[in-house]
């Protein structure tokens, strides 16, 4: 698949179903107003209950009194959505952020889950085990990172906007979310809206974030933030609109 083209994943009942109580507020509903909830989005009265049983028995969701309401463990899923959304920033006056790896004979399998980490920090690899991003994240670094990375501030000695376009691809995460734009302008029911925009949630995790001086022109992320932004503010609505008084 080219890399400007949106990652438009088919949609099933367990993602239909978080989509929703992640968007409500609080992260619950009752059973018979989940059913009307999820129905415009193609999941029927046996898809639902079997999704259900399935989530509370992996801990997805817990039963409540009346319905069901998003694990604790699946909250943090929408920590991170609004971060992605609105991400803490501070002005930026030239610095970097420098992670350095300094634990070792660590397994593949822990050293790709620390690469993880450190990419979802927004951090990008200069070369094995050294970080980068410039310093305009109003965010530390966890603290049980400490024994495996040590964190510096540097000031590259090269230009700054020729070492952003080195670590991220800009130009296409710019041209898929114009995709994804264009996306969301087209996509016509509930379904087709969720799936776009679940893909503008993943997209929207990718983004580094970087200081204004250091995008191209024209960069698309306020837009696409914006527009996920609004589909929230409808998926709210939706939900209200179909939960009993």
């Amino acid at each position: 698949m080219p890399t400007n083209e949106p990652d438009l994943r088919p949609l099933s009942a367990r993602s239909v179903v978080l989509s929703l109580l992640l968007g409500a507020d609080p992260p619950e509903l009752p059973a018979k107003d989940l059913a009307r909830v999820v129905a415009p989005f193609g999941v029927g009265g046996s898809t639902l209950r079997a999704a259900l049983s399935r989530m509370t028995a992996a801990g997805d969701l817990r039963r409540t009194g009346t319905g069901y309401r998003i694990g604790d463990r699946l909250l943090e899923r929408r920590r991170r959505q609004d971060e992605a959304v609105r991400p803490h920033t501070r002005a930026w006056d030239g610095d970097w952020e420098m992670a350095v790896v300094t634990a070792t004979g660590r397994g593949p399998a822990e050293r790709a889950e620390l690469r993880t980490r450190l990419a979802g920090l927004r951090l990008a690899e200069l070369r094995e085990g050294v970080w980068l991003r410039p310093a305009n994240l109003l965010r530390p670094l966890p603290g049980d990172l400490d024994p495996v990375v040590q964190h510096y501030t540097a000031r590259p000695g090269r230009p700054a906007a020729e070492l952003a376009a080195e670590l991220w691809p800009l130009d296409a995460w710019a041209a898929t979310a114009r995709a994804l734009l264009d996306r969301v302008a087209r996509a016509p029911g509930p379904a087709d809206r969720l799936t776009v925009f679940a893909a503008v949630v993943r997209h929207l995790l990718a983004d580094p974030v970087l200081p204004g001086p250091l995008l191209p022109d024209g960069w698309p992320g306020t837009a696409l933030r914006a527009a996920y932004e609004d589909y929230r503010r409808e998926l709210a609505e939706r939900v209200h609109a179909r939960v009993e008084p």
